[in-house]
């Protein structure tokens, strides 16, 4: 998997390298470049940009509250788990005290605790399993928001300043360089976070 990750960064970085050089070679050798305000001195507009995922993460308040929602979730779910691995334990301890001490009337009725108990384990590890597979869904739910929430907005986005390409930078993987104005992270997030505000009144 993590072959397939590099394999895919180094594609993704021939394609960012090929774009500029293609976009320089189209402007000549013109040195009245200013890349400040993400335009070339034609007017024109960068044809790449990047968003820094990370930083996206946390500054967009939508983001913030489906983390907040997720941890919540979590919390809920280990504190139940919890409460029944407790109980469990301590039906554990006491079946132990119990067989050293004789305190079972008979071997049968030692067995059917025995038995309870196992059927107890079980069901724990069961329940451990329907919990983290809920979180997980959830998590695919509320990441699968969150990404439609971005890339519905980025389509409009586009429409007035059309990159060829915007690229996801995660803890500065995809991006190597990128000249100002090139990154839109904090342009995306203002805009975002407003759109949300709006949204909830």
């Amino acid at each position: 998997m993590k072959q397939l990750s590099t394999v895919l960064n180094g594609v993704l970085l021939i394609a960012v390298i090929i774009l500029f050089v293609l976009h320089f070679k189209s402007t000549g050798t013109d040195k009245n470049t200013s890349a400040a305000d993400g335009q070339s001195a034609g007017g024109e507009f960068f044809p790449v940009a990047y968003i820094n995922t990370d930083s996206l993460l946390l500054h967009y308040t939508f983001a913030k509250e489906v983390n907040e929602q997720l941890m919540s979730k979590e919390e809920a779910s280990r504190a139940d788990f919890n409460e029944k691995a407790r109980v469990f334990q301590q039906d554990a301890v006491e079946f132990q005290r119990k067989v050293q001490n004789n305190g079972f009337l008979s071997m049968e009725r030692a067995q059917k605790e025995q038995q309870r108990l196992a059927k107890a384990e079980q069901d724990l590890a069961q329940l451990n399993q329907t919990l983290t597979n809920e979180l997980m869904r959830e998590q695919e739910k509320l990441n699968r928001q969150l990404r439609d929430t971005l890339i519905n907005y980025l389509e409009e986005y586009n429409k007035q300043k059309p990159y060829k390409v915007i690229l996801s930078n995660t803890l500065g993987d995809n991006v190597l360089y990128g000249a100002a104005g090139v990154d839109i992270t904090n342009e995306i997030v203002e805009v975002l976070n407003a759109r949300h505000a709006a949204s909830k009144k």
